[in-house]
């Protein structure tokens, strides 16, 4: 069985004196692909640090980049450039992590814009998926994706919308990302999502070292916890761990174009 998390913040400072073993409990959890979204430019260059370093391991880490709307105060507009020119010259898998949240105190819809279309616009242009943060901001970031229409479609990370929004992401071509949200049994609305879509309509994620799951509430989140969300999620669907695994894995695969070979033991 081989599971992916399609998104984890393995390149964080939490994890820098712990990175092996917690890639080790990974692998042995069976997660075998790692997707690491980047969050800001400074952050770049220590993602292909850590791409370069663990290419070669399982798990196997693939770099994501893209200016995250809670690193607002932080992004230039050369940032937007540079980006570009990574897009356009290493082994690039997704542009993200980006978005919109309005749920920010003092949330500038405007400047988060400003940055969000450059980079779908780049989504579109390198044929490569995006990584979506959104919050209390479906129903405008929806309105993006109508209008920019990209080919490869996305993730809608840590999905916390209505099954009507769902399934609007849906047409758009995006699955949606399940993580510890899902875990908690007072997610009511998104557990009944879960069981109302069809399981290839989704992929795992754990945003570690963020989004703990229930029962590890203040703790650093890792990879390893993969094993722990599909778990829930079988249970709602009321499948195997073992067809959560095959099916969420393969749409992983298929979006972020991993060679399938490159998952078998």
């Amino acid at each position: 069985m081989q599971l992916i998390d399609t998104h984890c913040h393995i390149d964080f400072p939490q994890f820098e004196s712990s990175r092996t073993e917690v890639l080790t409990r990974a692998a042995e959890a069976g997660i075998r692909h790692i997707i690491v979204p980047g969050v800001n430019a400074a952050g770049w260059g220590g993602i292909e640090a850590l791409f370069l370093a663990h290419c070669k391991n399982r798990p196997r880490l693939h770099i994501a980049l893209g200016l995250h709307p809670c690193f607002l105060h932080g992004h230039q507009s050369q940032d937007l450039e540079q980006l570009e020119q990574l897009l356009s010259s290493k082994p690039v898998c997704a542009v993200g992590e980006i978005g919109l949240d309005l749920f920010i105190p003092q949330a500038d819809l405007d400047e988060q814009l400003r940055f969000l279309k450059p980079q779908l616009a780049l989504a579109e242009k390198y044929q490569l998926p995006v990584l979506l943060h959104v919050r209390k901001a479906h129903d405008q970031m929806l309105k993006q994706l109508r209008l920019f229409k990209l080919t490869r479609g996305g993730i809608v990370h840590a999905f916390s919308g209505s099954e009507q929004q769902a399934h609007q992401y849906i047409e758009l071509g995006f699955k949606l990302g399940l993580g510890g949200t899902v875990t908690y049994e007072r997610a009511q609305k998104l557990r009944r999502t879960v069981q109302a879509i069809a399981l290839e309509h989704f992929v795992l994620e754990t945003d570690a070292p963020d989004m703990p799951l229930s029962g590890h509430q203040g703790k650093p989140n890792e990879p390893c916890r993969v094993l722990d969300v599909a778990k829930v999620v079988a249970d709602l669907k009321d499948c195997t761990l073992e067809e959560v695994a095959a099916i969420t894995s393969q749409q992983a695969l298929q979006l972020f174009n991993i060679d399938q070979s490159s998952v078998v033991d």
